[in-house]
Order: structure tokens, then C-alpha cells, then sequence
């Protein structure tokens, strides 16, 4: 155990290693020579790790963001974070070996489906992987199960959601990208689907292609803004700067170091940009090694296998659609956090990290799938669709003894009720 648990904490949950050995063990097995073989693998973790100081930078900026939202409009309730849930089933709930070892079953799984079954996928998103592991291992221990068959259905549900999920999304992840090279690993797949479907609903009818937010035309004195980045930052820096006009200067200067809490803001959404800008060129370089190099397991380990990348990967490919999903995706869930309490849920405050990354993706999907329309209003029942699922959750939360919490990623929320609402009854009724 203590080996497993050194190996699973050292090595199996930093991502970026477990691609880059990937990425080896591809190389290796297409008989290239030592030096490709080094170049190629370092190539990969380097790619890897500056697209996750890009987002690294994002995130700071945005928990900045979201403290600073609710302090401008007073907003109080469960804030979902998967990472807390998972810090208090290690310490609180002492589950941390049974979820160490769901991790690495549910790679072994997921293994084990993309070599026997039609769905080609693994799954490389590490966190994405652990975050799976902590909300089956919770909720199966809450539906009865313990020991080895505890880790046995946690792994099984986990691997079979790191098929299942790249499998649904790859028929508009081939769109996207415009080839077949590579899966989406992420686990808020089934809110980008939600969103694809709504997109598919609002969609202009009899026409070929939809029109894009890409492809919007504007005026010369504005054609400036179609460089990503000056859109991004003339969204981003009004936004700033006016939720820091809200919260006020007792707020606004909390962490600013001294500085005008105003100028603060203003810089931290210039960091937004910088993140933006950070985690593109790391996707860039992690997609020019990762591809040719995963081909020599897909020909001999797992014939035609993809890997399922977590969702940056996609974002270069519509970058526009990416804010467009951001932004729709924060006003979905300023809605449901004032309509949920109405019909008796908890208040379910907007997660920034969570509307930007699973927002921006679904975005894509819209966009892709319904155009300008499919972007915008799939978008806000996007955001509705990813705040009502932790609210589900919070009240079975707290009969298990967890603070007033929740979690975020719908795929993982949905694994847990698979536990919670089928599981659960047929060990009680056993």
C-alpha cells in the first residue's frame, strides 16, 4: 500500500508525467531513436506545463474575480469545489487509501474498455481522474459498499465514464477540430452536450453552415477586436473593473499589496489575458508532440486509440466562442442562483473557474452546433444546467456529515448519483 499510494501521488496524478510517459512509451514503440525519443517526451512535458501555468494564472485571476463578486453584490450560499470534498473524505472521512486506489483501478479499467470494446479513448486528464475517484469512492461508501468492493465499483463507474464520455463528444469534437486525432477528457462532458442539444434546437433552419461568432464581420475602426486578445481583454477589463467599482475599496484592496484596489483589478484582468495567451501556446506545443507520438500505441498496445485531452485543447480552435460561452455560462448561473431558492434548492454561487473552462468549451459545442444562436442560448441553459446538479447534491452532502458544500463537473456529480440513487436502494433493500 504505501508503495502504491507513493506512485499514485508522485507520479499517477501529476498529468503532465503521465503524459510525457505516454508520450515515451509511443515513441518506444515506434522504434524512434534515443535523441526523437528524448526530444519528443520532454517536448510533451513542456507543452503540458505551460499550458497549465497559463491556466495557473487564470485561476489565481479568477478566485480573485469570484471573492471579489461576492462582495460587490452581497451573494452568500454553497460555493461547489470538488477539491474541498475531496480534502475532507481524506482527512474527515479517512477515505484517501480506498480513493488512491480507485484512481488506479479506473485507469486500469479505462484500459482495459478502449482495448476490448469499440470505444478507442484513454483518458488522460489526471485530476479529472481523481476528482472521478473521490465523489464514487464517497458516494458508493455512503450507499454500503466497503473493502474491495468499494474500490471494485468505484473503478468500474469511473472507467467506464472515461470511455463513454469521449465517445459522445467525439462526433462534434471531430467538427471542431476538423479531424479524428484527438478526444476530449474532460468531465463536464454531458453540460457541453446539454448545451449542444439546445444549440441544436435554436439552430437557423435550411441552411448549410451556421454562422459562426467567429466569422462575425466588424466595422475597420473595430477590426481590432479581431485579435483574440484585444476581444478577450475589451471584455474582461470592463468586467474588472466594474464588479471592484461594486465591492468597493475594503474589499477591492484585500490582497492588492497597497496598490489602488481599482488598479488592482484592472491588472489582475490584464493577468487573465496573459493566462489566455500562456495556456494557448502550451496547447500548441503539447498537440505537436502528443498526436505523432500517441500513434505508436494506438498501432500496437490499443489499436486506434485517441487520447482524450482535458478541454484547453480546444479552445485555439474557437477562441471567440470560448468567451462567448464564458460569458453566457456566468449569466446562466447568476439566474439559478436566484431562481434555485425559490423552488427549495440551495443557493449555488456562479463558480468562475468552472463558467470559464466548462463554459468556454460548451461554447464551442453551441457555436459548432447552432451558430452565434446555439452559443448564446445554449450558453445560459448551460450555466442553469451546471448549478441545478451540485444543488441536487448538497443536501445528501450534508446527511454524510460534509459542511454546507458541493461539487462541480457534472459527470463526476453524475457518477455520484448513480451511488446515491441506484446503488443506494439496492444494498438497502438487500
Amino acid at each position: 500500500m504505501p508503495a502504491i499510494n507513493w506512485i499514485i501521488a508522485n507520479v499517477l496524478t501529476q498529468a503532465g508525467i503521465v503524459i510525457a510517459l505516454i508520450a515515451m512509451l509511443g515513441l518506444l514503440l515506434q522504434r524512434k531513436g534515443a535523441g526523437e525519443v528524448i526530444i519528443g517526451t520532454f517536448k510533451t512535458l513542456l507543452g503540458f506545463y505551460v499550458l497549465s501555468a497559463g491556466s495557473a494564472v487564470i485561476v489565481t485571476s479568477l478566485t480573485y474575480f469570484g471573492t471579489l463578486f461576492q462582495a460587490a453584490f452581497h451573494v452568500k450560499g454553497v460555493v461547489p469545489s470538488i477539491e474541498a470534498v475531496n480534502g475532507y473524505a481524506t482527512n474527515q472521512l479517512g477515505l484517501g487509501g480506498q480513493i488512491a486506489l480507485a484512481f488506479l483501478g479506473i485507469f486500469i479499467v479505462n484500459i482495459l474498455l478502449a482495448r476490448f470494446t469499440r470505444w478507442k479513448y484513454i483518458f488522460l486528464t489526471g485530476q479529472a481522474l481523481l476528482w472521478m475517484s473521490t465523489m464514487t469512492v464517497v458516494f458508493g461508501h455512503s450507499a454500503g459498499l466497503r473493502g474491495i468492493w468499494l474500490i471494485v465499483a468505484a473503478s468500474i463507474v469511473g472507467g467506464f465514464f472515461c470511455v463513454a464520455m469521449p465517445a459522445v463528444a467525439q462526433p462534434i469534437v471531430r467538427r471542431i477540430t476538423g479531424n479524428d486525432a484527438i478526444a476530449l477528457g474532460h468531465f463536464c462532458t454531458i453540460g457541453y452536450m446539454v448545451e449542444a442539444g439546445i444549440a441544436w434546437l435554436v439552430r437557423k433552419r435550411n441552411v448549410e453552415e451556421q454562422p459562426s461568432v467567429e466569422d462575425i464581420k466588424l466595422p475597420r475602426a473595430m477590426e481590432f477586436l479581431q485579435d483574440t486578445y484585444m476581444s478577450l481583454a475589451v471584455i474582461m477589463v470592463p468586467l474588472y473593473l466594474i464588479t471592484a467599482a461594486f465591492a468597493g475599496p475594503t474589499a477591492g484592496s484585500k490582497d492588492a499589496g497597497g496598490l489602488n484596489y481599482m488598479m488592482f483589478a484592472f491588472l489582475q484582468s490584464i493577468q487573465f489575458v496573459v493566462g489566455v495567451y500562456v495556456l494557448m501556446a502550451g496547447v500548441r506545443l503539447l498537440l505537436g508532440e502528443i498526436v505523432p507520438a500517441f500513434r505508436g500505441i494506438s498501432m500496437k498496445l490499443v489499436p486506434n486509440s485517441k487520447p482524450a485531452l482535458d478541454c484547453p485543447v480546444l479552445f485555439p480552435y474557437s477562441p471567440n466562442a470560448v468567451i462567448v460561452g464564458f460569458i453566457t455560462t456566468t449569466i446562466g448561473t447568476i439566474i439559478a442562483m436566484f431562481t434555485l431558492p425559490a423552488i427549495g434548492f440551495a443557493v449555488v454561487v456562479p463558480g468562475m473557474l468552472s463558467n470559464f473552462f466548462a463554459g468556454g468549451t460548451a461554447g464551442i459545442f453551441g457555436n459548432k452546433v447552432g451558430g452565434r444562436r446555439g452559443a448564446i442560448i445554449g450558453g445560459i441553459v448551460h450555466g442553469l444546467f451546471i448549478s441545478l446538479l451540485p444543488a441536487l447534491l448538497v443536501t445528501t452532502f450534508q446527511s454524510l456529515g460534509f459542511p454546507s458544500m458541493s461539487a462541480t463537473d457534472v459527470d463526476t456529480i453524475t457518477g455520484a448519483l448513480i451511488f446515491a440513487y441506484i446503488v443506494g436502494p439496492i444494498m438497502r433493500a438487500i
